[in-house]
């Protein structure tokens, strides 16, 4: 029995997965603060918490196959991170990837590196989420603290470590951090002061600890379980979901992603994008999306009504959602366009428009961008097969709006497995690869379902598409005016508390 961690942005997910598929699946949420425009924060000590709910749920689920647990594999979000002190305790709330408040840093560093598209020797675009210019941001407006820390770690390798006494992170979560080059080798111009803080990199399929007896006993596991460090959320989908060359794994979450597997770095990058390492030691060719989920959280937010509700309205609209066209940027516009002054519009409103034409147009705003970084990959350098399908993973996997506005708007059939966790699934194939466990994605998550394009929908989408693509150069050029700055730009620092529990899980 293997148990899965997925630390995400909004839920921490505990699975566990047998021989044949998941056996439960077990999640609670994470709260995020805004304690100022632009700003996106979590406590460190919510991590454990919510991790020892979702755990709890599973002792609840599945007593028995909780106490037969052979190894724990892991996964979680790239971007977010940490700093901790020596012993492992929080120095501060964490900045997420979502947090926006470094774009002057990042200017700068697209500057000093002579490229304002993107950081060659990362592939990483230096946005105002990137982890480098947030660096340069505390650098700059919360030195102490960031000097006073020992580590700077990702929310799954900070957890990882309370679990087990050992810090790490993988070669996934390390290169889309931006802070490392193609060979794993910390940029120094891009760490700064926090290059000596990163954690050793190690590959996706090791064993970096094992779990305490103490940490062992709050998550209800036999103390000395192994735990393998996995890979980090997108590369796990990608393993997860069985994404290929001719078929990239497109996941909506949070955020919108569309991923694809590649043999060796393109000798020229497609604009817009970035490159990443994959989970099985290749390379991922990346477009990741300035919003999903979150933008039917937002409008539900605004109407009172749960984005599941919200989904099923959408899908009672029909496609171009009668005349609404929506941009998809709340937070700014990430992949292909990287513009982080762009925000979200509706345009086309008339009177006979309501919720669920808001809805759609929604959706399709985010399945728009997903286009247009598939056409940005068609167009890399060497070329690879010709794209025949996706692979759907992320909590859209299980959206039918979602899905038949992806394949009408890409012209492409999504494959949906049946579990709907390619994370997961992707952690638990890593977990059993370093314990030498036999495990197929095939028998333990099949394809349940192939969704085929509907001629009419990719008809009616393609006669949009100069309209849409009108209203998308508009708006994306329309610079707001710029927020005011807290009175203190220093996020105030939260108390140093110690790990989870008092004293640390490592003791």
């Amino acid at each position: 029995m293997i148990l899965t961690l997925d630390f995400g942005t909004s839920v921490t997910k505990a699975g566990l997965w047998g021989p044949d598929g998941p056996v439960a699946i077990a999640g609670a949420p994470v709260a995020t603060s805004h304690p100022a425009p632009g700003r996106c924060e979590q406590l460190p000590s919510d991590w454990w918490a919510s991790l020892t709910e979702a755990c709890a749920q599973l002792q609840e689920l599945a007593p028995s196959a909780m106490a037969s647990v052979e190894v724990v594999g892991c996964t979680g979000a790239r971007q977010s991170f940490a700093l901790a002190d020596a012993g492992g305790g929080p120095l501060g709330p964490a900045i997420l990837w979502s947090d926006q408040r470094a774009g002057a840093e990042a200017a700068a560093l697209g500057r000093a590196l002579g490229d304002a598209d993107g950081a060659p020797a990362s592939g990483i675009v230096p946005d105002a989420g990137s982890v480098a210019a947030k660096i340069a941001w505390l650098a700059a407006h919360d030195r102490d603290r960031l000097e006073a820390s020992a580590w700077v770690l990702a929310p799954r390798d900070l957890v990882a470590w309370w679990l087990t006494g050992a810090v790490a992170t993988d070669a996934t979560m390390a290169s889309r951090s931006g802070l490392y080059d193609g060979d794993d080798v910390v940029v120094e111009e891009l760490a700064g002061t926090a290059a000596t803080k990163l954690a050793p990199v190690l590959a996706s399929d090791r064993v970096t600890g094992r779990v305490s007896r103490r940490a062992a006993g709050a998550l209800g596991l036999v103390g000395g379980t192994p735990l393998v460090i996995g890979a980090g959320d997108r590369a796990a989908e990608v393993l997860g979901s069985g994404a290929g060359a001719d078929c990239p794994m497109a996941s909506w979450g949070t955020t919108a992603n569309v991923s694809l597997p590649v043999a060796v770095v393109p000798d020229r990058l497609p604009g817009g994008l970035v490159v990443s390492r994959a989970a099985d030691g290749g390379w991922l060719l990346e477009g990741g999306l300035s919003a999903g989920g979150t933008l039917l959280a937002w409008l539900g937010g605004i109407t009172g009504r749960p984005p599941e509700e919200l989904a099923e309205l959408a899908a009672a609209s029909p496609p171009g959602a009668r005349g609404v066209t929506a941009t998809p940027w709340l937070d700014g516009a990430r992949a292909p366009w990287w513009r982080p002054g762009a925000r979200t519009a509706l345009v086309g409103l008339s009177p006979a428009n309501g919720v669920a034409d808001l809805s759609r147009a929604m959706v399709e705003a985010v399945a728009w961008d997903l286009l247009r970084c598939l056409e940005a990959m068609a167009g890399r350098e060497p070329a690879g097969p010709e794209v025949s399908g996706l692979a759907a993973a992320g909590a859209g996997s299980s959206v039918a709006v979602w899905l038949d506005v992806l394949s009408g708007i890409t012209g492409l059939p999504v494959l949906c497995r049946r579990s709907g966790q390619a994370a997961s699934a992707g952690a638990a194939l890593l977990a059993a690869r370093a314990l030498g466990i036999p495990l197929e994605l095939d028998r333990i998550d099949p394809v349940e379902r192939r969704l085929a394009p509907q001629s009419t929908s990719v008809a009616r989408y393609r006669s949009d598409r100069t309209w849409i693509d009108r209203v998308a150069a508009s708006v994306v050029g329309l610079e707001p005016p710029p927020e005011a700055e807290p009175a203190d730009p220093a996020a105030p620092g939260e108390p140093r508390a110690p790990a989870p529990g008092g004293e640390s899980p490592c003791d």
